[in-house]
Order: structure tokens, then sequence, then C-alpha cells
């Protein structure tokens, strides 16, 4: 598991002045927590954990020398700046179910008989700490034109340590054919370029 380490944010100090400054903002909660803790975090480590681990994803938090076993609760990515502005973590209990979401991603689709169509990205669900997970892959290079994989066919619904929130009749994915352009569109898309 990856290990953050973060510094207990003073208010003050504002979080537009922080990210100049390198830094991502956020903030860990839990019930075992009194209050919330702010928190600046450097930016490039934030960057190198974000690279392994997504929303729903479980880290080591080392605030100050003080060690917490932290799901990664949500990230506010500025698009416009392409960074992370601020990552919010929820620390964990041991023996206590916490609500998470975990990312579906498709592989196999280079083998799939047809075009593979995603109707999902993500699972909702509630689990014990050592059953979370942020994502599923999903093997689709056995499918063909007309299959589809629901949510009820995915190993996380067959494990019993795990309460899923997302309905088990949702399509993940569907598979339709492969159409064939006629010629007679092809060159006229061609001339028009």
């Amino acid at each position: 598991m990856n290990t953050l380490k973060a510094e207990k944010r003073d208010m003050n100090t504002k979080a537009k002045k922080l990210r100049r400054e390198g830094y991502v903002t956020g903030t860990v909660f839990g019930r075992e927590i009194s209050e919330t803790i702010p928190l600046k975090m450097d930016k490039a480590a934030v960057e190198r954990l974000l690279k392994s681990e997504g929303k729903g994803g479980r880290v080591l938090l080392d605030v100050e020398g003080q060690i917490y076993n932290a799901l990664i609760k949500e990230v506010d990515y500025n698009p416009l700046k392409r960074q992370v502005d601020e990552i919010d973590f929820q620390a964990l209990v041991s023996g206590e179910k916490v609500h998470s979401t975990a990312e579906i991603h498709l592989v196999g689709a280079d083998l799939c008989a047809g075009v593979p169509e995603q109707m999902l990205q993500e699972i909702s669900y509630r689990a014990l700490p050592d059953s979370l997970t942020d994502r599923i892959q999903v093997d689709i290079s056995h499918l063909k034109p007309g299959d589809s994989i629901k949510v009820r066919d995915l190993d996380i619904a067959k494990d019993e340590n795990v309460d899923l929130m997302t309905d088990l009749d949702k399509v993940v994915v569907t598979v339709t054919e492969v159409h064939a352009a006629p010629a007679d569109d092809e060159e006229a898309a061609g001339d028009a370029q």
C-alpha cells in the first residue's frame, strides 16, 4: 500500500497560495477523528500516488507522524491547469463497512468479436477495509455481438463481504456488430478532408 506524507494546514493561509507554492490541499475525516483535519501535501507526491491509486483507492496517510489507513474519498482536478487542486481522505476503522466506488476497466477489447460499448463507468458499494478495491477489470475478449455483461455478472457481486449499491441489473457493457461504411461514404469523407 502506498504511503503519502501530509502536514496539518494552517487555515489562515489560502489554498490558492499553497497551490502556487507546490502543494495540494485536502482533508482527512473519520469516525475516530474528533474534527476534520485540514491538510497540505506535496503536489509531486500526490501526482505519483494518483498514478497507481484513484478515487476509492487505499493509502497510508502519514500526518506529521500519525498514520491513518485511509480511503481516497474525493479528488478535485482542475482541467484548465491540468493539476489536482484538492484530495480528501476518509480514515478507515477496522471492522466497519465504508461506502466507496470502483472504476470499471474493460480488458480484451481487441479480441472482442464486435464493438463494445461501456454503459457503466463505476460501481458503488459498501465493504470492510480489507475488501475495498478502486478498480474492477472486466474481461470482454470472449464476447460477441448481442452479448452484454450486467453488474450481477461481476466478481464483486459474488463477494459476500461487499454490499453493492449499484443496481444488479444495470448493464456494464454491451457488444454490437461491426458495421462497415459503404465505399461511397468513405470516398466522400476522404474528399471532404
